[in-house]
Parts: C-alpha cells; sequence; structure tokens
C-alpha cells in the first residue's frame, strides 16, 4: 500500500496542480508533495525492509537506496523552486490555469512520479517506459525560460535520449530472445530478478549483445561519453533546481537499468564482458570530462562536466566490483552535485551571467554562498574529510587490489586534471574583487533562505565522511549485494 501511495501521489498532484489558478498555491503544493514522499521513503527505511516479489513494481535494497536519494535532492530543490519561482515570476496575463508555471508545476511533479515508476520498476518492459516518460516530464522544466538556448537544450535532450532509449528498445528485445533457447526459461517473465535467478540457462551471446545495446542506450540518458551530448547543455541552460535534479536523481535512474543489466550477465558467468565495457566507458567519460573542464567559461556547464566525470566514476566501480563504494559515491556525488546546482543558482541569481571570468568576488558579495561553493568544490573533488573522499577511495582500493593498475594510473590521472581544471575556475569566483557591475553598497547577509537546501546537503556528505552509520551501512551493504547479482 505504501509503494502505491509513493507512486500515485506526484501523478495525482501533478494533474491537481493544472486546476490550481494561484501560483501560491503550487508552489506550496511542491513543497509538501516532496517532504511526504521524503516521509513515506524514510518511512519504508525505518520500517525495515523486506523485499517485495511483484512482478511490475516492487522494493528491495538497492531501490530503497535511490529511492531515498532521490527523495532527499527532491525535497531540498523543492525549496530552490519556490524561491526560483518567486524571483521569475510571470505578467499578469501569463498567470493562472495553463500558465508556464502551471506546466512547469506539473512536470516537476510528474518528474518525481516517473523517477519513483523508474526506481521501482522490477520488470524490464515496465523500466523502459518509465526512463522514457522522465525524458518527457523533464524536458518542460529544461525550456522554463523560452530562450533560444533553452529551448534548443530542451529538443537536443528530447532527441538524443529518445535514441537512446531507442537503443535499450533493442536490447530489452536482446534480453527477451535469450530466454528462448532452453525449455526452463521459455516464457519466463522479463523481470530483473527472474531473468538473475535463471541466467546461467540464459543464451550467453544474446545476453551480450542486449547488454551493449542496454549500455549505449541507458548510458545515454545516464551521460556516458561519448552519448553524453545531450547533458551540458541541458544542465547548463534548465533552471538550477531542475540542473540539481537531473544531475542528482535524473542519472541515477539510468544508471540503476544497467546495473540491474550487469547482475544478469553476473550471474550468467559472462560478468568480464560487462565488466569491461563498463570500465572502459567509465575510463573514457572521466578523461573526456576532465579534457572539458579545462576550457570551461561557464560555472554551469562546468557542474555539467563534472556530472559526465562522476558517472565515469560509477561505471568503472560496477566495473571492477566496488559495489559498496560505488552505491556510497552515488549518495555522495547526487547530494553533494545537487548542493553545488544550488549554489550555481544562487550566484547567477546575483551577478546575471554564468561567465568564469566576470563572476568575482562571490565570498565577499554573499559570504555564506562563497563557502559553500568552495566546500562544493572541494567535496566534488574528493577531498577529505567529505564523504566523496571515502568512496573514491573505496573504488581505488578494489582496482588496486584486482590489478587493474592501468585503469587505476588512468583514474587517479584524471581525477587531478579534473581538480587543477576546477581549481582554476571556482577559487577565483570565490575571491577576488567583485566586478565594478556590481553594487558595492549592496547589504550583504551572511546566511539567506537560498543557502539553507545546500548547507543542508553539503554537511550530510561531510558527515558520511567521517561517520557512516550503521543502518546506512547495512543498506549499501544490502544494495550492494543485489547490485552483484545475488
Amino acid at each position: 500500500m505504501m509503494l502505491r501511495i509513493l507512486l500515485f501521489t506526484p501523478f495525482l498532484a501533478g494533474l491537481a496542480s493544472l486546476g490550481i489558478a494561484s501560483d501560491r498555491v503550487r508552489r506550496r503544493l511542491i513543497t509538501a508533495v516532496s517532504f511526504f514522499h521524503l516521509a513515506c521513503s524514510l518511512a519504508l527505511w525505518t520500517a525495515g525492509l523486506e523485499p517485495t516479489a511483484g512482478r511490475w513494481l516492487g522494493l528491495d535494497a538497492l531501490s530503497l537506496l535511490f529511492l531515498l536519494v532521490t527523495s532527499a535532492l527532491f525535497a531540498a530543490s523543492s525549496f530552490a523552486t519556490v524561491t526560483y519561482l518567486r524571483g521569475h515570476e510571470l505578467p499578469e496575463e501569463r498567470r493562472g490555469r495553463l500558465s508556464r508555471e502551471a506546466v512547469f508545476t506539473c512536470s516537476m511533479l510528474f518528474f518525481l512520479g516517473t523517477t519513483t515508476l523508474a526506481i521501482l520498476s522490477l520488470h524490464t518492459g515496465v523500466f523502459w517506459m518509465a526512463i522514457e516518460a522522465t525524458t518527457l516530464a523533464s524536458a518542460p522544466m529544461i525550456s522554463y525560460q523560452r530562450s533560444s538556448r533553452s529551448l534548443e537544450a530542451a529538443w537536443k535532450y528530447l532527441l538524443i535520449c529518445s535514441v537512446g532509449i531507442a537503443i535499450a528498445l533493442v536490447g530489452n528485445t536482446a534480453l527477451a530472445v535469450s530466454i528462448a533457447f532452453h525449455p526452463a526459461t521459455y516464457g519466463l517473465p522479463l523481470t530483473f530478478r527472474g531473468l538473475a535467478a535463471h541466467a546461467a540457462s540464459l543464451h550467453p551471446v544474446w545476453l551480450k549483445v542486449a547488454f551493449a545495446f542496454i549500455l549505449v542506450g541507458y548510458g545515454t540518458k545516464m551521460g556516458l561519453a561519448p552519448m553524453h551530448t545531450w547533458l551540458p547543455d541541458a544542465h547548463s541552460e534548465a533552471p538550477s533546481p531542475v540542473s540539481a535534479l537531473l544531475s542528482g536523481a535524473l542519472l541515477n535512474c539510468a544508471f540503476l537499468g544497467i546495473l540491474r543489466t550487469n547482475a544478469i550477465l553476473v550471474r550468467a558467468g559472462i560478468g568480464d564482458y560487462s565488466n569491461g565495457l563498463l570500465i572502459a566507458f567509465g575510463l573514457g567519460s572521466m578523461f573526456l570530462a576532465g579534457w572539458f573542464i579545462l576550457q570551461q567559461a561557464d560555472f554551469k556547464r562546468l557542474l555539467a562536466y563534472s556530472s559526465i566525470e562522476h558517472m565515469g566514476i560509477l561505471a568503472i566501480a560496477a566495473g571492477a566490483g566496488a559495489s559498496f563504494g560505488g552505491l556510497l559515491h552515488a549518495l555522495n556525488h547526487s547530494l553533494t552535485k545537487g548542493a553545488l546546482f544550488l549554489v550555481a543558482g544562487t550566484i547567477l541569481g546575483a551577478y546575471h551571467t554564468k561567465s568564469t571570468r566576470t563572476v568575482t568576488g562571490v565570498i565577499r558579495v554573499a559570504p555564506m554562498t562563497g563557502l559553500l561553493w568552495i566546500a562544493g568544490f572541494l567535496a566534488i573533488c574528493g577531498v577529505p574529510p567529505f564523504g566523496t573522499f571515502v568512496s573514491e577511495f573505496s573504488v581505488m582500493t578494489v582496482l588496486g587490489a584486482n590489478g587493474r593498475w592501468w585503469s587505476l594510473a588512468i583514474f587517479l590521472l584524471t581525477l587531478g586534471i579534473v581538480f587543477v581544471g576546477m581549481w582554476r575556475i571556482v577559487i577565483p569566483m570565490a575571491f577576488g574583487r567583485p566586478p565594478e557591475s556590481h553594487p558595492s553598497g549592496a547589504p550583504v547577509r551572511f546566511l539567506s533562505v537560498a543557502d539553507v537546501p545546500p548547507l543542508a546537503l553539503l554537511c550530510v556528505v561531510l558527515l558520511l565522511g567521517v561517520w557512516l552509520p550503521e543502518p546506512l551501512t547495512r543498506l549499501v551493504t544490502q544494495a550492494a549485494a543485489v547490485m552483484g547479482g545475488l
């Protein structure tokens, strides 16, 4: 019953928002639904995890972990969304029912519903439909500003991700073919759990074909190179709360599909094939992201390429068997990148430009925002004592223990390149003199309402670097077992 409430509440609230004429009520609805969703997710966790075995939807440790991450990030982003909408109010004649803001609110709530559906999906077909639905739900949010660049980014996002989802459908078809060669699996429902349980009876060649297409298809939505081309534009042009959700929640959903498919190949005894592909795509994504980070002049695009780098880290962790470290890094990255995009939105609101050459002296203009910008930079680069250091070090330890020295060397080299590239941009932005165009006599507040959500997220990441609560450790361990095909 709780799963149905969790799933249908965002959809019902999204439809209801289209009939509400008041902008203020709609904004409160986003916040109310986000915290209700978070409360339900926490209730499922504290009640004790009992994996459900439904044919279409269900819950296991892996889905519960991603559900908690999505709920927490959406709750934090809902505060920033209210602030953003207040600062971008539409003229009176363009407000009310079915206005641009009403469509945005509906899309945001539908985004929460579709990501929840993807996370809870046990069937390969339902998961595929949910991932496509997330594309349709999030496209109107990307184009909210109606500028030429935001519209271009939304169309590019729709086209490229739809092609990727079509490729993933070919992979699902190959999975269906793989069950037709053994009497024990003929007519087997195409659920992730059922396929993993009968993996030894599936046709290995068709499994390899399926994984290749699924990795490319869902990897497009995940942002792995070279299928990443939609991501920098979409993350840069979308409103900052939306960018936080795209980077911290949407990419994880696509990664979940790759993880569940990889678990099937591991159980079938051909995990070396899928793991090798994951490491290759992961290293390529990290290296390409590092190269573009060195050349960035737009701080939101900088964060977008950082997301590509960290998706590479997650792919490497999955391929190297660093399941615990990889899932812990998915948690740390989502919270950190969500905080950074929210801080970027505050900076953009103060300076009205995304140019890294124009934005200077943030710590003087808005002290807490500047401190959060520096803290987020240190966290996303894996500097201790933040939780990202623990998770990245765990992945590197497994690479070394498995004798993957070349992979470890490229991993470390890329981390160094990214650190230098981000240092060259973030530190001059935080320090120095504010630009002459910025009013020097403007009042300075140490802490604003917009700083509270990213501050809370970064405090959690800092806490995870010095202490892992036992319930969280147990959940990540159980999720790692699911990720390994157990």
